[in-house]
C-alpha cells in the first residue's frame, strides 16, 4: 500500500503528552503501517492517496486492554439479579465455564469474531483478550488458542475462580494452574494474570501463580481491589506488574505508592455500572500523577460492554475523569497497560491504527457515547 494523507482534519489528536497532544486544522500521512508525518494542513506532503476528513477529529484507536471476550452461554439472570438489588459475588463465572468447556473451538471462534466487530465498530483498533473460562488444562487451550487467532494480546487467567471440581482442594488447583496448565498454554499467551480478590485467590496464592508465569517467560498483570482493599494493587507494585484491574477500593497510600511505581491502574467503570457497585474515584490518581488506563472488561457476567466511547462515557459521568483524561486513558493509558510504545499515540513511527470521526470536537465522542459516523483504519488483526 502506498502513502495516504488525510487532510483536512479539525482536530488531530497525536497523544504526544497528557494534553492529547492537538493540532488544529491538521493532516496526517501513514503508509497503511504507520504514521509517516504529522502537521499542519498546509504544509501536508503530497502522497499516493488523499482522505478527506471534512474538518473532523482523528484520534488513536482506541487500546482496550482487558477483556474475557472468549466465552460462550449466557448471564443475563445475572443482570436481572444485579438489576434487582443482589450484591455481586464471583459465583456467576462456573456458569460460563460450564457453557465455554461445552462449546466447540469453532463456536468460540465464531462468537469472539462477532463481538470482536462490535468492539471494531465502535473504534478500538487492539484489544486484549483472556482465558479463564475453561479451568481446566484443555478448555484453558482452547480459549487461548481462539484467543491468539485474534490478537497478540492474550492472557492466561487460569486463576480467575476455583472450578467445582477442585472446591475441596483448592491447593491442588493451584498446582494444576502453575504446572500442567501453565505448560500447555504458554505457547499461545504473552500475559498471566490473577484474580486477586474476595472469593477467587489470596495475595499469597497469587504471588505464587505469577511468579511461575513470569519464570516461564510471561508478563504479569492482575484483577485487584474490585470487591474489597485485598492486597492486589500492593503485590502488582511489588511483582512490577504491567496493570492491576478494576482497582475499586484502594487506599490513599497505595495510590500514592501506584503513582511512584511503573503500574498502570487500569479502570472498568462498566463493571460497577453492570454490578450496581460503587464507582472508584480517580481525582487522587490524577493529581498524584499515576499512570491511569480505561477498559470495557467486556465478559457475559459483569460487564458485557464492546464499546470504549461508553466506558469513557461512564468514566467521566461516574468518576471523574475529563473528557480528555478519558480519551487519554482509552488510548495510550490502554497502550502503556500493555506496554507498548507502537500503538495509543500518532507520532511519526506509530502503527497507523486510527479513527476519523465526523465531529467538532474530540469531547463529541463521549458525549454522544461514541455515535458519530466514523471511518477507522487499523493495521491489526481485526
Amino acid at each position: 500500500m502506498g502513502s495516504q494523507l488525510i487532510s483536512n482534519i479539525g482536530q488531530l489528536i497525536t497523544n504526544s503528552d497528557e494534553e492529547l497532544g492537538i493540532i488544529t486544522d491538521a493532516a496526517i500521512v501513514i503508509d497503511g503501517q504507520q504514521v509517516l508525518w504529522v502537521g499542519s494542513n498546509k504544509e501536508a506532503p503530497a502522497a499516493d492517496s488523499t482522505i478527506d476528513a471534512n474538518g473532523g477529529v482523528v484520534t488513536p484507536g482506541f487500546v482496550d486492554s482487558h477483556t474475557h471476550a472468549v466465552f460462550a452461554g449466557d448471564r443475563s439472570k445475572d443482570y436481572v439479579a444485579r438489576m434487582s438489588g443482589q450484591k455481586y459475588a464471583t459465583g456467576g463465572i462456573k456458569t460460563t465455564v460450564a457453557a465455554t468447556r461445552a462449546a466447540t473451538e469453532n463456536d468460540l471462534i465464531s462468537h469472539t469474531r462477532e463481538l470482536l466487530r462490535k468492539c471494531h465498530s465502535h473504534g478500538t483498533t487492539t484489544v486484549e483478550i483472556k482465558s479463564g473460562y475453561g479451568l481446566n488444562v484443555d478448555a484453558e487451550l482452547k480459549i487461548l488458542k481462539v484467543a491468539k487467532t485474534f490478537t497478540d494480546e492474550t492472557t492466561f487467567l487460569g486463576a480467575h475462580v476455583i472450578p467445582a471440581e477442585y472446591e475441596n482442594d483448592r491447593a491442588g488447583y493451584i498446582e494444576l494452574v502453575k504446572s500442567e496448565m501453565l505448560d500447555a498454554v504458554v505457547p499461545y499467551s504473552k500475559w498471566i494474570d490473577v484474580f486477586c480478590d474476595n472469593g477467587a485467590f489470596s495475595v499469597d496464592e497469587a504471588r505464587e501463580i505469577l511468579q511461575s508465569g513470569i519464570a516461564k517467560g510471561l508478563m504479569g498483570r492482575i484483577h485487584g481491589n474490585q470487591l474489597g482493599d485485598t492486597g492486589g494493587a500492593e503485590l502488582a507494585i511489588e511483582l512490577n506488574l504491567a496493570s492491576v484491574d478494576h482497582a475499586t477500593h484502594v487506599s490513599n497510600e497505595t495510590i500514592a505508592a501506584l503513582a511512584e511505581s511503573n503500574v498502570v491502574t487500569t479502570f472498568l467503570p462498566g463493571a460497577e455500572f453492570f454490578t450496581k457497585s460503587l464507582y472508584p474515584k480517580v481525582n487522587l490518581f490524577f493529581e498524584l500523577g499515576a499512570k491511569v488506563a480505561l477498559a470495557t472488561d467486556c465478559n457475559p457476567g459483569s460487564s458485557y460492554l464492546t464499546s470504549m466511547p461508553i466506558a469513557m462515557s461512564l468514566a467521566i459521568r461516574e468518576m471523574g475523569f475529563t473528557p480528555a483524561q478519558a480519551l487519554y486513558a482509552a488510548t495510550a493509558g490502554g497502550a502503556a497497560a500493555l506496554r507498548r510504545s507502537d500503538i495509543g499515540h500518532l507520532q511519526p513511527g506509530a502503527r497507523a491504527d486510527l479513527v476519523i470521526w465526523q465531529a467538532p470536537t474530540f469531547e463529541h465522542i463521549a458525549y454522544r457515547l461514541g455515535d458519530i459516523d466514523k471511518k477507522i483504519l487499523t493495521t491489526g488483526k481485526f
